[in-house]
């Protein structure tokens, strides 16, 4: 109710502003090497814009880290962590796994890039911190990474990456493979996992984390390293490679929306993404729940907590269905928590999802009929 004042004058009212409540996602942890004269610094450094990357991110000329991040900003992100790598002793490789490891304790953080992966000085070393990418994403359950091609890569030798970087894994993974190699506007030869994670945070911000991030405009980005055509693309989209492609009058979009998996079920990024934040979200705001009386009450009060944020998931598109019953469902009950699940502190919820697959592929049925001049 707004004050009403008798005489005139100037009056202070205190405003309380309330944090957003929702889930923030499209935050991107990039892991470069820093510069060899800078000392080690221990903690991840948070980023709010371009502008900071002057005198705060000591990282070499030759990486590529910087321009990650730049490209990052200019397609819509909005908040980073790098964690630098200092390779004092000379490996490379070591101090970028001890980098990554920097993000771990992260919360918030729901992407993971290592643009200079790349500079390491065998591919045998590209594929072994890939690897440690791939395992640091499903050891954590809460991020993907975005993964980029060796510069100069063949289609063959692109899809040898592909299968050395996933071999031994278990599936689901995390992850998702970009493929060429984009000119900046400071023309510059550059990894896309930059300008890629920040079109995930544009469309994040835009419509949500089930919303694919293709058909998107690369910006900043002035040309790329081999011109992607539908043969080369018909090759590398089974197999789950993300393509980089110039339209005419379009510019320079991505145009592949898949994660690395075989499955069929997690195939497209926004699914498993959207599963991803489902369960960031849970480890958030179920703590409470902890240490309760695993009784019917406990069962009832969690379905209750989660009902209102999966349906809030439908009724943005999330979600199939006409209903909500038909998007998802909640089970916690005495089917989902016998006896000797409860006798050994565990409470036990089913989530049920029909997460909304992009539409890929777009078919134009031209029925010609004979005899006849009518159109369908």
């Amino acid at each position: 109710m707004a004050a009403t004042y008798q005489a005139p004058g100037v009056y202070r009212e205190d405003v309380f502003l309330q944090p957003a409540s929702g889930l923030p996602t499209g935050i991107a942890g990039f892991v470069g090497l820093a510069a060899a004269t800078a000392a080690a610094v221990p903690a991840p450094i948070l980023l709010h814009r371009q502008e900071e990357l002057v005198g705060t991110l000591p990282s070499p000329p030759h990486g590529y880290l910087g321009a990650a991040i730049t490209g990052f900003f200019a397609n819509g992100g909005r908040r980073c962590y790098v964690a630098l790598a200092n390779p004092a002793a000379g490996d490379r490789l070591a101090a970028l796994k001890t980098a990554l490891a920097k993000l771990g304790a992260l919360i918030d953080v729901d992407l993971v890039a290592m643009p200079d992966a790349v500079l390491l000085p065998d591919p045998s070393a590209t594929n072994e911190v890939q690897h440690a990418l791939l395992n640091h994403c499903a050891e954590h359950g809460d991020r993907l990474a975005i993964l980029d091609t060796a510069p100069n890569s063949s289609v063959d030798s692109v899809l040898d990456q592909r299968r050395r970087i996933t071999q031994g894994l278990t599936e689901p993974l995390n992850g998702a493979l970009y493929y060429p190699w984009l000119q900046t506007g400071q023309d510059q030869w550059v990894p896309p996992c930059g300008h890629v994670a920040g079109i995930f945070a544009r469309t994040d911000a835009r419509v949500g984390v089930f919303k694919a991030p293709a058909n998107e405009e690369v910006r900043d980005a002035l040309d790329l390293e081999v011109a992607i055509d539908k043969p080369l693309q018909d090759r590398l989209n089974p197999e789950g490679v993300n393509c980089l492609r110039v339209f005419p009058g379009r510019g320079i979009r991505v145009w592949g929306a898949r994660t690395l998996n075989r499955d069929p079920a997690w195939r497209h990024i926004n699914v498993r993404r959207l599963c991803l934040t489902v369960g960031r979200w849970v480890d958030r705001n179920m703590t409470w729940a902890a240490f309760e009386p695993n009784d019917p009450r406990l069962w009832v009060r969690i379905q209750r907590e989660l009902h209102p944020y999966l349906t809030g998931l439908w009724r943005a598109g999330a979600l199939q269905g006409q209903t909500s019953a038909e998007g998802f469902y909640v089970r916690c009950d005495a089917d989902t928590n016998p006896p000797e699940t409860r006798e050994v502190g565990q409470v036990v919820t089913e989530i049920g999802l029909a997460a909304t697959a992009p539409a890929e592929f777009i078919v134009v049925r031209i029925i010609h009929r004979a005899g006849t001049t009518d159109s369908v």
